[in-house]
């Protein structure tokens, strides 16, 4: 298996069954983003610098408007997609193998969450993943603290109100907070 294959896998939402060789590619490529997220948490680095090390953790290159506040942590990398003039701030953590796709001019705030698996609820395949990818529209603001579940989308120009835990999609153009997070003003 390489990285292409995984990631067409995936974003297919191919259920993972624990120990397979889809299970244990993705775990291969854990290891590759904390080696690389290590180098980018554990020393100062100019913006130039942090830009080229998200580039080779995503396989993908990202504008000169990119930013990013360490710390930084994914248990995959390969598949995160961020838009132009993208801002991530410290302390977040992406579960990005199902897909994390971030609109231009989006902002994540301090400690926020993106999750894209979910486990089997059955108990005896509990270790199994099921993937669903995050869509994060254009110029959206996530509040510090917030959580986003798998296969949430939220749209363009929103606001997530920091704390909330987001289990739906919420449309463009609002403000949602809460957990669960719901809609509260539009804008």
């Amino acid at each position: 298996m390489d990285t292409k294959e995984f990631l067409e896998r995936m974003n297919n939402g191919e259920y993972v069954p624990a120990g397979s060789p889809l299970h244990i590619y993705m775990t291969k490529l854990s290891f590759e983003a904390m080696k690389i997220t290590s180098e980018i948490n554990g020393k100062f680095h100019e913006p130039e610098e942090i830009r080229k090390l998200f580039s080779i953790l995503t396989g993908r290159e990202v504008d000169e408007r990119f930013g990013l506040f360490p710390p930084f942590t994914t248990d995959c990398g390969k598949n995160i997609i961020v838009g132009k003039g993208v801002f991530i701030n410290s302390g977040c953590r992406f579960q990005d193998q199902g897909g994390i796709r971030i609109g231009d001019n989006a902002l994540i705030g301090h400690n926020v969450v993106i999750a894209t698996l979910n486990h089997d609820i059955s108990p005896d395949k509990r270790a199994s993943l099921i993937p669903a990818p995050v869509y994060i529209g254009k110029c959206v603001w996530i509040g510090s603290g917030s959580i986003i579940l798998p296969g949430v989308s939220i749209g363009d120009n929103s606001i997530i109100g920091a704390g909330s835990v987001v289990t739906k999609d919420i449309p463009e153009n609002v403000i949602a907070f809460g957990n669960p997070a719901k809609v509260q003003k539009k804008i």
